[in-house]
């Protein structure tokens, strides 16, 4: 009795096994939307963070020490070369430069009366009516007082560039900065900086390219295709598109053996002292490319590690095990399979495709992220277009 009890609940875990098992998965087919790829031309721009920068900026520094005395320039402001923007205390420089001129003119009257001694010694030398040793001291005499003259004069014009000193002006026309000294502060020459002065008209843009970039940049300066609209312009950091374009100015010396770039500035006029040094904005560089290219929407495209691929749709064959048993013919379907591509520049919602792939590619650009190589797919439910790269 207790064997039949042991079959009977072996055959009913047996049947309760063959009532829980799984059937195999059927092949899930997913529904997709397909682009066929043709080449068309294009127009865009490649962006390049820069800065802004004075093409020349200088700090204002006192040369004379005292005490500032005025200030004559609003901070922030547009100045003009020679225009008076300090002043140090300017009473010991004027006396210091009353006292070379009135000792110059000391000089000169002892310069006259040498000249007159010299001229009667002489005279008198001729008939020989005085002694040898009085006409060669009135001669020495003469030299002596010529020199007295020079120092005298040269005392004048130091005492002069003191005084002019005590003036400080605008090297250039530039926009002046905030001022580091206020009225009545001391300032000694050379280490006491004043202000900062900068050009302002026209500014410089300073960008970095990679060495690999260099050679078009070289072409683009030496040729006149900087005449061409819209070939070099800025984005502002508000994102808004400055309304003056540039031209190539300088290409730095050298590229930089630790990075592999080079420096490229741009010259922008700036009438209206919109620009100021030190401004964060993108260069956006026209491409003269006019060969057609191949554009993706960009949700077509998925990134993976730091590599791109799209998925095209393959003509297959599918054979089941059902069809194989009976001896029939697999069934013709659609089935994706990864490729690798190089990416370019985006285009708005589109992005360039470099290589990978090529024209008459059939591309699913819906439905990428339920995909793997190889799986089935099929056009037949069309989808609603999703947005974003790698169809987020």
């Amino acid at each position: 009795m207790n064997q039949v009890l042991r079959y009977i609940t072996i055959a009913s875990f047996v049947a309760l096994a063959a009532c829980t098992k799984k059937p195999a998965p059927a092949t899930v087919i997913v529904p997709v939307n397909l682009l066929k790829i043709s080449p068309k031309a294009v127009s865009y721009f490649d962006n390049y963070p820069a800065t802004t920068t004075a093409l020349s900026q200088v700090n204002l520094l006192a040369q004379v020490q005292g005490y500032i005395t005025g200030i004559y320039f609003k901070e922030g402001s547009h100045v003009k070369k020679g225009e008076k923007l300090y002043e140090i205390d300017r009473r010991i420089y004027q006396a210091n430069y009353d006292a070379a001129v009135a000792n110059l003119k000391v000089a000169d009257g002892n310069l006259t009366q040498a000249q007159q001694d010299a001229d009667r010694y002489e005279y008198l030398n001729s008939y020989n009516a005085v002694a040898k040793q009085l006409y060669d001291h009135a001669v020495i005499a003469l030299q002596n007082a010529k020199n007295q003259v020079k120092a005298a004069d040269e005392a004048v014009k130091s005492a002069r560039a003191s005084l002019a000193y005590a003036i400080i002006t605008a090297p250039f026309d530039g926009t002046i900065g905030l001022s580091q000294v206020k009225t009545g502060n001391f300032v000694t020459p050379g280490s006491t900086v004043l202000n900062t002065i900068s050009t302002d008209d026209p500014i410089a843009v300073d960008f970095v390219i990679n060495e690999k970039q260099l050679p078009r940049f070289e072409k683009l300066a030496k040729s006149k295709a900087d005449k061409v609209d819209s070939l070099f312009t800025i984005l502002l950091p508000d994102n808004t598109l400055y309304p003056h374009t540039g031209k190539i100015s300088v290409i730095d010396r050298a590229v930089d053996p630790q990075t592999g770039s080079i420096t490229i500035r741009l010259v922008f006029p700036n009438p209206d002292y919109f620009l100021r040094a030190g401004m964060s904005c993108v260069v956006r560089v026209h491409n003269q490319d006019t060969a057609p290219q191949l554009v993706l929407p960009g949700k077509a495209v998925v990134e993976q590690m730091g590599e791109y691929f799209v998925f095209t749709a393959k003509d297959s064959v599918i054979t089941t095990k059902e069809d194989s048993s009976k001896g029939l013919p697999g069934k013709k379907t659609l089935v994706a399979s990864q490729k690798k591509v190089v990416v370019g520049q985006t285009i708005g919602g589109n992005i360039i495709i470099k290589s990978g792939i090529k024209v008459g590619d059939r591309i699913v650009v819906d439905g990428v992220q339920a995909l793997h190589e190889g799986v089935p797919i099929t056009t037949s439910n069309k989808l609603p277009a999703a947005g974003g790269r790698g169809g987020k």
